[in-house]
């Protein structure tokens, strides 16, 4: 029978062995009746609770052991705007979806960080990193379906900026507070408080308030007074509710909190009363500025800017595009727009709509100190319609503006008659035939071209000039002794003058007779530089524009060039004595009236393709060229009549004018 029993016992179903042990705590509660029966026990209570409290203690300790602080910040808190400046500090363009701007928070005056502290965490340095009542009521409030609450520190409202999504629900708030902890014990106060300045949105597209001073006083941080750092401060609590310029209910509303808020510095002790008291009239924000553009020039300055700071830095595209640069540049406002003002004016009589031949003309030109800075360029009517940049262009023959050049290598390096001969050194005063339809000769005699003809030199005008000193030729722009003056300098020695004056080798011509009558194409940037070199003593620096970068304020390597003497000083001086004959009395003549003391070169091609005006002062030289050309495929026009100009009319005449009126404005 206990056999029985036992086997009974053994086989037991589980629900019922639940019963017996709810039994075993009196629940339902024995000798009690009606509702008081299913009351619990204060005991049971303690039991319950205990078990509860355990429980949900459990679940912290295990949320708060694998909730890590996150590795990745969200990408709008790091991302900030890469911002180029003029030459003289001036803010040119700022670049970047996201208007942010790093700064130490030593930059910004204490009595700002308090406004900021006073308004939104005034116990920020004693707290752990949370509020326990403000969690408590965003969590009942999101809980319950109401209003979403704040009820976050500051340590929370940067985690939630620069780690977590603006996503309202239990789970995200419950990272935050647990992030917080753990990053007030890692990260020091200050380091805290200069992120959450930093990330946080002011309204007028302003992350951070670096940016916020700018927009909304046109100041930079470090100058901004309690009076307005109140009013950044009331922006926190929701720029859309509180800028006025959006509605007079904002304005009343930024009012009122502004004024609060120097209350609550006041009642903290980080504003005196008598300093409250002289602010008594709100700080009126300045109207919505409008943000720099790329259009007109600022587009072709910004690219170039920026291929010279990825190609003579460290910095990566990626790490660019980031953005918290800082770009120095080497423009010059007022030169930049004066150059702008003298294309404008010297084509005001271009017609593409009612003349042929005035059909997609383009202009280029740049102007470059003597030590390599870029100063000025024009790249095109405005970045916007056209991107492509005119005076970054290598696909334009420089014509006979080319043969000072050939003019410095031949004062440099001689010149070779006969094959395995010695050099014979040139001088201004050598005498070349400059007449018209001459033989090209090599050392083994007349050249022949691929046509199987010889190969002829070619005037303008075909006009016959007789014997004449190289200078003349270079003074008077006649082609036929500068060619010849290259075939005996030899093709490759003159290139290598070229390139040692900064021509790229992508730009090198072919080595044929043409080569020393300009079948190459520098830019009009390359040019300018290239004639530096003559005024500089024959001193080169290649062309550069950007003068230094930082990010958020420190400074970064950059690669500058350096000056090399790639000409004697007195070979450099011949050169500049016959381009300053040319302005005297020369080819260059039109171009005296730009001021005194001017060298100074035109340039055309036999085809008519292209026209140059390039020359120097004893600050800038500058280049300007023009040509036609569909940008699809580059394919260059004829430039006879542009402008209605009589069919005999130089192809330099054009830019000539360009030039002159910019020399003139730029003194």
């Amino acid at each position: 029978m206990r056999a029985h029993q036992g086997g009974e016992a053994a086989e037991e179903k589980p629900g019922r062995r639940r019963w017996r042990s709810l039994r075993r705590i009196d629940y339902p509660r024995r000798g009690r009746r009606g509702v008081r029966r299913w009351l619990p026990s204060w005991r049971q209570l303690l039991l319950v609770s205990g078990v509860g409290t355990m429980v949900l203690t459990g679940l912290a300790a295990w949320f708060y052991t694998t909730t890590e602080v996150p590795e990745d910040l969200n990408a709008f808190a790091t991302q900030q705007n890469n911002v180029y400046f003029w030459a003289d500090g001036t803010e040119m363009a700022r670049i970047g979806e996201t208007n942010r701007q790093e700064v130490p928070l030593d930059r910004v005056p204490e009595s700002v960080r308090w406004a900021v502290l006073s308004a939104e965490n005034e116990t920020f340095y004693s707290d752990p990193g949370i509020s326990l009542t403000g969690i408590g009521r965003a969590v009942y409030e999101m809980a319950s379906g109401g209003d979403t609450q704040g009820g976050s520190t500051i340590t929370q409202q940067y985690v939630k900026n620069t780690y977590l999504n603006q996503r309202q629900d239990v789970s995200r708030k419950l990272s935050e507070v647990v992030i917080a902890i753990k990053l007030d014990r890692r990260m020091s106060k200050q380091d805290i408080l200069a992120g959450y300045l930093n990330t946080s949105w002011f309204g007028r597209g302003s992350y951070g308030i670096e940016r916020a001073a700018a927009a909304y006083y046109g100041k930079d941080v470090s100058q901004l007074n309690p009076s307005e750092g109140a009013f950044l401060a009331a922006l926190l609590k929701g720029a859309g509710q509180y800028d006025p310029a959006i509605s007079a209910d904002n304005r009343a509303r930024a009012e009122e909190r502004w004024s609060w808020i120097l209350d609550r510095m006041v009642k903290v002790g980080k504003l005196s009363a008598a300093e409250r008291a002289g602010y008594t009239v709100f700080p009126e924000p300045r109207p919505q500025p409008k943000g720099a553009g790329l259009g007109g020039q600022v587009g072709y300055l910004v690219d170039m800017a920026r291929t010279y700071v990825e190609g003579h830095t460290d910095i990566t595209p990626a790490q660019f595009d980031l953005g918290g640069y800082q770009i120095h540049t080497t423009f010059e406002k007022p030169k930049v727009d004066a150059l702008a003002a003298a294309v404008q004016e010297a084509t005001k009589g271009i017609d593409p709509d009612g003349r042929e031949a005035d059909k997609l003309l383009k202009v280029g030109a740049a102007s470059v100190a003597l030590d390599g800075r870029i100063v000025a360029l024009y790249g095109g009517p405005d970045y916007r319609k056209q991107g492509f940049n005119n005076a970054n262009t290598s696909t334009v023959p420089i014509g006979s503006a080319f043969t000072p050049l050939v003019y410095a290598a031949g004062l440099s390096q001689g010149v070779q008659r006969e094959r395995g001969g010695s050099r014979t050194p040139v001088a201004p005063t050598t005498t070349y035939n400059g007449d018209n339809g001459v033989n090209v000769m090599t050392p083994e005699g007349p050249y022949w071209g691929r046509d199987g003809k010889i190969v002829k030199t070619a005037n303008d005008g075909k006009r016959n000039w007789g014997p004449m000193s190289l200078r003349s030729a270079v003074e008077q722009s006649v082609n036929g002794p500068m060619m010849q003056l290259a075939m005996d300098i030899g093709l490759d020695k003159v290139q290598q003058t070229a390139a040692d004056l900064g021509m790229l080798p992508s730009s090198m011509g072919e080595l044929v007779p043409a080569f020393g009558v300009g079948n190459s194409t520098p830019s009009a940037i390359r040019a300018a530089d290239a004639y530096a070199a003559f005024a500089a003593r024959g001193s080169h620096t290649d062309p550069y524009s950007v003068l230094r970068i930082t990010r958020n304020g420190a400074p970064l390597p950059l690669r500058l060039p350096t000056a090399v003497q790639t000409l004697s000083a007195a070979a450099a001086g011949d050169v500049d004595a016959a381009l300053k004959g040319a302005v005297r009395g020369g080819s260059a003549r039109a171009a005296a009236e730009a001021g005194p003391d001017l060298a100074a070169k035109p340039g055309t091609t036999a085809d008519r393709t292209a026209g140059w005006s390039v020359g120097y002062n004893g600050k800038l030289s500058t280049a300007v060229t023009v040509f036609r050309a569909d940008l699809k495929d580059m394919k260059l026009l004829s430039l006879e009549g542009v402008g209605g100009a009589a069919p005999d009319t130089p192809d330099s005449e054009l830019p000539t004018r360009i030039w002159t009126s910019f020399m003139k404005a730029a003194g």
